[in-house]
């Protein structure tokens, strides 16, 4: 795992600000760092201060000469490439980036392609030779051999771009479901792109402003992630599944609509389900068996690889199944297991831990998550997350990662992408529900609902919602949010300061969905999951850990996709497929728990009873910093809530951190 920087400019100049790219993503590689400058077709190779000195000495095409630092006069370029290592596979020099092939390509990468042997044998076979063990050059190779098509090819996480020294093009792609970044700015003068948007901010002509309605969307609804826009007005993502291709002469030459066509994006992946025709046995057979090779392939590391564990079935099932593969690899270390618990018994999990911790006998380590420690760390937090973040619960994991960095560990495996796939939140029964009204499956619809509600009567009103909802036409959908939330403005947001709108173009599409598949859709490439891999891969690169997420191997998650919603919701029990493929591996107090916390933290008792003074003031330098789209009635409405005369509502906190954030990046509004 890695941090890539790149610069393409209209002239050739010096293309030193690559480096202070690079710098600020230090977190994300510190191992070694490479940085390559092309001027006229001429390319130079250079090192810093991080780069091992044995680098400079290997034989191969792309050892640095020189430190980049002290190499005298800094090298002119058109292009410029940086990177930042964490040595996962292959910790020889051998692994420095950029990295080149066949004397025309060169790479700089972020991610792991899991597969990486199975498609170097395959490259051997076609005459294709490496120099190192890294799944670096099985994917220069690989694009040498298949060019863009190779990216189908890959079953990983990835953020790379690939110079062609031939052609003058940059390749960016980015991973299926986007579980590394890519970020993207451009100016007159140049096109950037990193894994962080803090790499921008040192750059000539940048300016820190805020989109006014991608940050209405967090506020009003904790939205983040959900299109190719971000919180930074002019910073783009490459959207998972796409590829950019960048030709660097025509982009130089244009400017305007024409600078626009030198620049194409293409769609390589979009997530289908895979047909299945079998019963429910078959299914959870057949998933037990993807799961097992899914976190198989995801524990091949040449560094010590450890696992979140929250007590839920998604975490309990990932450490089980390494166990298992760990046994039959006979590797001779032991997995160890992170947690973060509380002292406050309704949101600990150690009972259930310690089912898991019991039957795997892992090395098991757990944090306690404490407010002084969350104020103490917030700026720092914020910073490394590049954007605000809707609650302390991502605390939670930082505390996670941190222990595991402390422990050493450089990989860890986590959960993320179940509940979206296996229908694992309590919004998913209604909308299963209705579909199974919708598509006149009543007798169906009725048994879930008795089994959900215990009684005739909440089956009944269950019934007749899901009725409404089945009959109600998308467009009604639509006006009637769009005037409720009109109605709802809360008091503390001036949204018009924001020159925002509701719902925005950003989330129009969002509504009551009429299936659970729909449903699941959306959260896997919309509104939840890439916020969750966001927040997962800041936390754990804040940290120097690479994050690996076994749920999300696209196999799996085509093959679940296409599981009738009956085998996920069964017998009013969410993710019951799982729950029946994890028998006999997961112990059973987990496969048969019903409640769901994960990664949580006691975020209303610290306001109303632990810090209600912190949060105060925390709150108030936040509608002082945020310029005028936090109104002063944000103030009395947390002193209601710390009273207890209304409901304590998370959106104080997206409050606290816009105005974190706002400071921090010095964002203007």
């Amino acid at each position: 795992m890695c941090g890539i920087a790149g610069l393409i400019s209209t002239s050739v100049r010096p293309l030193d600000g690559i480096e202070g790219m690079a710098r600020a993503m230090r977190h994300r590689g510190p191992d070694d760092e490479g940085y390559l400058f092309v001027s006229s077709g001429a390319l130079s190779c250079y090192g810093g201060d991080d780069t091992p000195p044995e680098a400079y000495r290997t034989d191969t095409p792309y050892r640095p000469v020189a430190n980049f630092r002290a190499a005298g006069p800094r090298p002119d370029g058109s292009i410029a490439l940086g990177h930042r290592r964490l040595a996962i596979l292959d910790l020889s020099p051998l692994g420095h980036q950029p990295m080149s092939y066949a004397g025309r390509y060169w790479i700089i990468y972020n991610g792991e392609i899991y597969n990486y042997l199975e498609i170097g044998a395959e490259l051997q076979v076609a005459g294709h030779q490496f120099l190192s063990h890294t799944d670096t050059e099985v994917i220069l190779a690989a694009y040498a051999q298949w060019g863009p098509g190779a990216f189908s090819r890959f079953n990983g996480m990835w953020a790379l771009a690939i110079y062609d020294s031939q052609t003058g093009v940059v390749v960016l792609s980015r991973d299926r479901f986007g579980v590394k970044p890519l970020y993207f700015w451009e100016t007159e003068q140049l096109f950037a792109f990193a894994s962080e948007i803090k790499a921008f901010t040192g750059l000539d002509g940048w300016r820190a402003r805020a989109n006014g309605q991608a940050v209405h969307d967090f506020l009003l609804s904790s939205l983040q992630d959900h299109s190719r826009e971000t919180m930074f007005a002019g910073v783009f993502q490459l959207e998972p599944g796409t590829c950019a291709t960048i030709d660097c002469r025509a982009w130089r030459e244009s400017n305007g609509p024409e600078r626009q066509r030198a620049i194409s994006f293409r769609r390589f992946y979009r997530l289908q389900p895979a047909p299945f025709d079998g019963d429910f046995e078959a299914a959870s057979r057949r998933l037990r068996e993807l799961m097992l090779d899914s976190v198989t392939l995801r524990l091949r590391s040449d560094v010590p690889v450890g696992s979140c564990l929250s007590g839920g079935l998604d975490s309990s099932s990932i450490v089980c199944a390494a166990r298992s593969s760990l046994i039959q690899q006979g590797a001779p270390y032991t997995q160890q297991t992170f947690s973060a618990c509380s002292e406050i018994k309704r949101f600990d999990e150690r009972e259930f831990i310690h089912h898991v911790v019991d039957a795997t006998g892992v090395k098991a380590h757990y944090c306690f998550p404490t407010l002084a420690d969350l104020l103490a760390c917030k700026d720092l937090l914020t910073w490394h997350q590049d954007e605000p973040f809707g609650g302390t619960s991502i605390y939670a994991q930082w505390c996670v990662f941190r222990q595991a960095h402390g422990a050493g560990i450089k990989v860890m495996l986590d959960g993320q992408g179940a509940d979206e796939l296996l229908f694992g939140y309590h919004s998913f029964f209604r909308a299963y529900f209705c579909g199974l009204v919708g598509r006149g499956e009543w007798g169906v619809a009725w048994r879930e609902m008795l089994a959900k509600k215990g009684s005739i009567s909440g089956a009944s009103t269950t019934f007749a919602r899901a009725a409404t909802d089945a009959a109600m036409p998308f467009g009604l959908q639509r006006f009637f949010r769009r005037v409720n939330r009109r109605r709802s403005c809360p008091e503390w947001l001036a949204r018009d300061q924001l020159e925002a709108s509701f719902p925005g173009p950003l989330a129009a599409g969002f509504r009551q969905y009429r299936s659970g598949w729909e449903l699941s859709i959306e959260l896997l490439t919309a509104s939840n999951l890439p916020a969750l891999l966001h927040w997962e891969d800041r936390n754990s690169m804040a940290h120097s850990i690479e994050s690996r997420v076994p749920f999300l191997d696209y196999r799996l998650a085509e093959f679940v996709l296409g599981l009738p919603e009956q085998f996920k919701i069964r017998n009013g029990v969410t993710k019951s497929v799982l729950r029946e493929a994890m028998k006999g591996i997961v112990p059973d107090p987990i496969v048969q728990r019903r409640d769901k916390m994960a990664f949580v933290t006691p975020e209303e008792i610290w306001a109303r009873q632990t810090g209600p003074a912190e949060f105060r003031q925390a709150l108030a330098a936040a509608v002082d910093s945020c310029q005028g789209i936090l109104t002063p009635k944000a103030v009395p409405a947390l002193e209601r809530a710390i009273s207890g005369q209304e409901p304590y509502d998370s959106a104080f906190w997206r409050m606290i951190n816009l105005g974190i954030w706002v400071r921090k990046f010095g964002v203007s509004l």
